[in-house]
């Protein structure tokens, strides 16, 4: 197996990799927003990109989610393990919370959704954004490796806004009347990419502040990076875990997601088209 870690520089410096080496990979969707770090732990490869690049120099929306997608599916990838700084939509997530959502709404507006089109279509389910398996084990590696120190919680609604601002009022008490549970600003376009590429994606989410709904609470970037930074060895202690107790016979509907997705018939799709998917679909399409 190989395991992708999208997250960012704190992450990847905490994970004992051993025989490491970087990949710079080219792909049609432009450049990752860094190089693919492989290496191994407890015995499973790992490949660690940077979602924001190795700066932080990409924004929410101008993030190289298509290319990362791509460039992990390139190097053999096939589940994937994310983080995400968040806001609490609920009093009892307080930061420094993990959370393992199941569930994502989508408010962005600006960003590729997909792989395809350019003459072929493609209608993917979607209706379990998050892998369930791979969901399950981050779950129980989160309760596992915090052993009572950190809250977690198991489940939830992710909204994910456009950004680069934070909510307004009255978009926060929006959200909380609806009964989501927290709020980012990267779950979206990657978790659908992850599904196109037909890899098994789940996070864990590091809780930073109450966004603005909480009158004594409103949510700054000073705040956010403390806490980021406060939650990194918890965040770190479950990619641990996750991969060390990864089983062996694990098993994602996500690995053959796009069978019976395909709309538009071989023929009918483009050259240039076919080329460029072929990693993603070539074995449909052959």
């Amino acid at each position: 197996m190989t395991i992708g870690v999208i997250g960012g520089s704190g992450i990847y410096d905490a994970l004992s990799l051993e025989n490491t080496r970087t990949e710079e990979i080219s792909t049609p969707y432009g450049e990752p927003s860094g190089r693919v770090t492989l290496g191994e732990l407890h015995g499973r490869t790992v490949a660690f990109l940077p979602r924001h690049g190795k700066q932080h120099q990409h924004p929410p929306t101008d993030a190289s989610y298509r290319a990362n997608i791509y460039a992990l599916k390139a190097v053999g990838v096939d589940r994937v393990i994310a983080t995400n700084a968040v806001g609490s939509l609920r009093e009892e997530l307080p930061p420094r919370t993990l959370v393992v959502p199941d569930q994502i709404f989508d408010r962005t507006k600006h960003r590729s959704p997909t792989f395809f089109g350019d003459g072929l279509v493609v209608h993917m389910g979607f209706a379990e954004p998050y892998c369930p398996e791979m969901a399950s084990h981050l779950a129980t590696a989160a309760e596992e490796a915090t052993n009572g120190e950190t809250r977690t919680e198991a489940g939830g609604t992710y909204v994910c806004i456009e950004g680069p601002q934070f909510s307004t009022k009255a978009e926060s008490e929006f959200y909380r009347s609806q009964g989501w549970d927290i709020v980012g600003m990267t779950a979206i376009p990657e978790a659908k990419l992850a599904r196109e590429a037909e890899l098994s994606y789940a996070t864990v989410a590091g809780v930073t502040d109450y966004d603005v709904w909480k009158d004594d609470s409103e949510v700054s970037l000073e705040e956010v990076l403390e806490n980021a930074a406060a939650n990194e060895d918890a965040i770190n202690a479950v990619i641990e875990r996750a991969i060390r107790t990864m089983p062996d016979d694990f098993h994602s509907e996500a690995w053959s997601a796009l069978e019976g997705t395909i709309n538009t018939p071989t023929e009918a799709i483009p050259k240039e088209t076919r080329e460029r998917v072929d990693l993603l679909v070539g074995d449909y399409l052959d």
